[in-house]
């Protein structure tokens, strides 16, 4: 997989739309933030509904402490010719950050003073490794996942909080599939909650989930429904618990069409099932919205809501967003263009 490849994703301007789309009456709509940024946000991290993190292009990392009315460039300078596409964040200080691309193009930075100072805690020196996201178990464990290296995807592990990172024996891990790879789209490949992990692939035969118990050190995979091809998969899953789960994603080279491009799982990850009303257009990104069965996912052509656990999902706004994330009831999303919004019910 090549850093080309993985960019190509950001090439979506012929069906981006302007503004923020239409707000109904009633429901759930986006209202932008200011943030004097024009780089695509595809990392995003709220702590709380004041405080939130995103990381994008040109190795560009904002935050804001007063709920987006106000947002501060506090990346690291010496990753300005870097693309951030993962960011996770314990709470206003500490936060750890990912960059992507082949070889050592795939870093990962912490800082643990509100972004004043990053420390370059981890480097790739395989030519062949290419780290898509990052999740943290707890505020001390995480993991980022790579593309396969050798017919078998790569886990990174900290223990320590990001502030070093191992590589994970592959030996419980199962084979990938010619051509599998994960989506560098949202920072939602790989999720988490609590002790089990899961990561979700495209490119090759079929579209699978791989699911781990046990901290990332094994993994088992089970195939689902969602279409896969060389640029179509799953690029987004979001759990609620361990066992209550959504995917979402379609083809980023055809957005506008996306059947079958959501699914839905109630065992784990074990298996899944298509939506019974999909949104019907590429989707890069999901996330539980902490209240009850109602979740969000968004993309380039628009954002959609579901209030049954991702069976059913209806459009609220056609405005384009990558990456959804949500904390304590609050909603963030972030896209293109310096685009980010806070979700207003």
């Amino acid at each position: 997989m090549t850093l080309q490849r993985k960019l190509s994703i950001s090439a979506l301007a012929l069906v981006m739309v302007a503004g923020t789309g239409f707000t109904p009456g009633r429901g759930p709509s986006w209202q932008l933030s200011d943030t004097g940024s024009t780089a695509r946000f595809r990392g995003l991290a709220p702590v709380s509904a004041r405080v939130a993190w995103a990381a994008g292009s040109a190795g560009t990392v904002l935050r804001t402490v007063d709920g987006g009315r106000t947002w501060a460039s506090v990346g690291p300078p010496e990753a300005a010719a870097l693309q951030f596409r993962d960011i996770e964040a314990a709470d206003a200080w500490h936060a750890v950050a990912l960059t992507i691309g082949n070889g050592t193009d795939s870093r990962v930075y912490a800082t643990s003073d509100g972004g004043r100072t990053w420390t370059e805690t981890f480097r790739n020196d395989d030519p062949v490794a290419f780290y898509d996201c990052l999740t943290f178990l707890d505020r001390r464990h995480g993991l980022a996942l790579s593309d396969p290296v050798g017919g078998k995807f790569r886990i990174l592990a900290t223990n320590d909080g990001g502030r070093s990172w191992q590589v994970r024996p592959t030996t419980g891990m199962p084979d990938a599939l010619p051509g599998e790879f994960a989506f560098a789209a949202s920072g939602t490949c790989l999720v988490s909650a609590g002790r089990h992990a899961w990561f979700a692939t495209g490119g090759g035969a079929t579209a699978r989930v791989f699911a781990s118990r046990d901290g990332g050190r094994t993994w088992s995979v089970a195939d689902s429904p969602i279409p896969s091809g060389p640029s179509a998969g799953i690029y987004s899953l979001a759990f609620r618990d361990s066992r209550t789960g959504i995917a979402v994603g379609g083809d980023y080279a055809a957005p506008a069409t996306a059947p079958d491009g959501s699914a839905v799982t109630r065992d784990g990850g074990r298996h899944w099932t298509v939506s019974r009303t999909v949104p019907g257009e590429y989707r890069s990104g999901a996330a539980w919205t902490g209240r009850g069965r109602t979740a969000l996912t968004v993309g380039p052509t628009g954002s959609d809501v579901s209030y049954d656990g991702g069976v059913t999902w209806r459009r609220f706004d056609t405005g384009s967003f990558d990456a959804v994330a949500c904390t304590g009831g609050s909603c963030w999303a972030s896209g293109e263009a310096g685009r980010i919004a806070r979700l207003r019910w």
